[in-house]
């Protein structure tokens, strides 16, 4: 079902490129390479992240009950469900509507990332990296998933008669536990505030730092220390992810390989703040993102 006031398919593309290119900038830069079916579906499962981030994340959500967004995320998963059924009630639904016919996927991967909007219900804290790795697979691993049959494999693995599909979907679910990992080591400050902590609480005891010390934002040994051992496990993902990049379609290979790349380079930022990631935040420069897209180009013509 289609409704008539909703904007039409261009205009709602544009509207998702807009939002991508303001919120996901380094993102952004990536989807740029990509040809224009291709960049454009990407757009559009990001916005549809973006919305059901918000749904917990936003300013306005945070000064919510709790009941209040369990129950906006329970609407949001059926809305979800309806929206694979086909029924359309706004300009994401009818670009999600058209990226799901033109790369037809599963649902599961959208309804584990709604699951993982409600860990944040609950959950302030991990005892280990095992739980923790359940919440970065939920909230961004899934990110892979979706967009895997937008990628798209290279014809080179497939084309012969006794050739089998490579399955990209464990380097897939890789890139987006690295990232997230990233993201986490990154926003360590800003979560605090959220009353959030996401280092697993094993590995603050590992390193002798304590919560409190984290909440007040202290920086000696021990907490450069537990960082080294963070960014280590981060770029080991990054490196997990690595293996089926080269199996991607050949226009598909330099955006990701330029993404990886760009937002690796953020735990590199973070080792030249000295770890400070409480007073300052890490980005990677425009300067060194379109200097760093060459070398991508190189590597990704390698299989």
């Amino acid at each position: 079902m289609v409704v008539s006031s909703v904007p039409n398919l261009e205009e709602a593309y544009e509207a998702c490129r807009r939002e991508t290119a303001e919120w996901a900038k380094t993102f952004y830069l990536g989807t740029l390479l990509m040809p224009s079916p291709k960049r454009r579906a990407i757009w559009a499962i990001y916005v549809w992240c973006r919305r059901t981030d918000e749904l917990m994340d936003s300013p306005e959500a945070m000064a919510r009950p709790v009941e209040e967004l369990a129950a906006r995320l329970d609407s949001w998963e059926r809305r979800t469900r309806e929206l694979f059924a086909g029924k359309v009630r706004d300009g994401l639904d009818r670009v999600m509507v058209d990226t799901i016919e033109r790369y037809p996927q599963p649902i599961q991967p959208y309804l584990d990332m709604i699951e993982g909007m409600r860990m944040d219900l609950t959950t302030s804290r991990y005892a280990t990296f095992e739980q923790l790795k359940l919440y970065c697979y939920r909230v961004a691993g899934t990110v892979g998933l979706m967009t895997q049959e937008v990628m798209g494999v290279d014809p080179a693995y497939t084309s012969a008669p006794w050739s089998a599909r490579p399955d990209t979907s464990e380097a897939a679910v890789a890139l987006g536990i690295a990232n997230q990992l990233t993201n986490i080591l990154r926003d360590v400050g800003e979560d605090r505030g959220r009353g959030r902590i996401y280092l697993p609480q094993e590995d603050l005891t590992r390193f002798g730092y304590s919560e409190a010390e984290l909440m007040a934002g202290t920086l000696n040994d021990s907490w450069r220390e537990l960082m080294r051992f963070q960014l280590a496990r981060a770029r080991d993902w990054f490196a997990r992810s690595e293996a089926g990049v080269r199996w991607l379609a050949p226009d598909a290979r330099w955006p990701v390989w330029a993404s990886l790349r760009l937002y690796r380079g953020i735990l590199d930022v973070i080792e030249e703040l000295d770890y400070d990631v409480f007073n300052h935040r890490a980005y990677v420069p425009t300067s060194g993102k379109f200097l760093d897209l060459p070398r991508s180009f190189v590597i990704a013509q390698a299989r």
